[in-house]
């Protein structure tokens, strides 16, 4: 009895304390021949934002004093840029950074002979036009170090969608021509999936240069025109 009694007591057990096993479910094919294509979209805007990094760079004796000059010179900068009307959310701090700056002779060890101070800010311009004049006057106030700038579309959805709606085109276009030349036709689009998408961004080289004006110069930032591009793999049904 002590035996049937321990058999139905492990019969009587859950379910859940055997292994865990998994179930493999077949896939039913379609009935055609498959064929997956990757297309890239396109359609081109011309940038609305410009960033661009300002910067101070200062040198003292101590680092003290490097640090000190350089926070008057920053101060100037970021009230110049309030003045031009740029709004504290377009304006972040970069870098800041204080490096010792050595004299090296031959079978001497470095000798410190000052500091170097550095501290920079990215600024977004929401109207390139301007941008090239507020730099100008960001160096009069005493920045000295600029670069970029990199160019963007603030608001890049509608432009995505179009460069989507070109891709998913161009993929077809491009499945028509593999079905004509296999003696085949397109039957239908089984899936789609992005693969990446490029929402205007520089990809060119930046544009940031000084133009001569009689006794002065005018920097210019060119805006031109970038390119929204999405890439898309599309596979279809051919029969």
């Amino acid at each position: 009895m002590k035996l049937i009694a321990s058999a139905l007591a492990l019969a009587a057990l859950p379910l859940a304390s055997a292994p865990a096993s998994a179930q493999v479910v077949p896939q039913m094919l379609p009935d055609g021949t498959i064929l997956d294509v990757t297309a890239t979209g396109q359609t081109t805007r011309v940038p609305d934002i410009a960033t661009i990094r300002a910067g101070v760079v200062t040198q003292a004796a101590t680092a003290g004093a490097a640090l000190g000059d350089n926070a008057q010179a920053m101060a100037r900068v970021l009230a110049a840029l309030k003045r031009a009307g740029i709004e504290a959310r377009d304006v972040n701090t970069a870098n800041v950074g204080l490096s010792p700056q050595y004299r090296y002779a031959e079978n001497q060890a470095p000798v410190i002979t000052g500091y170097q101070a550095t501290n920079t800010v990215s600024v977004r311009f929401r109207d390139i036009a301007k941008s090239g004049a507020i730099l100008d006057a960001l160096v009069k106030e005493g920045a000295n170090q600029i670069d970029g700038p990199n160019l963007a579309i603030d608001k890049p959805d509608t432009a995505l969608d179009e460069a989507r709606t070109d891709a998913v085109k161009r993929a077809r276009a491009r499945a028509e021509l593999y079905a004509r030349a296999a003696g085949l036709t397109v039957s239908r689009i089984i899936s789609i999936t992005e693969n990446g998408e490029n929402a205007g961004g520089s990809p060119q080289p930046p544009m940031l240069y000084a133009r001569a004006k009689e006794a002065d110069a005018s920097t210019q930032v060119a805006a031109g025109e970038t390119n929204v591009t999405v890439a898309v793999n599309v596979r279809f049904l051919l029969k």
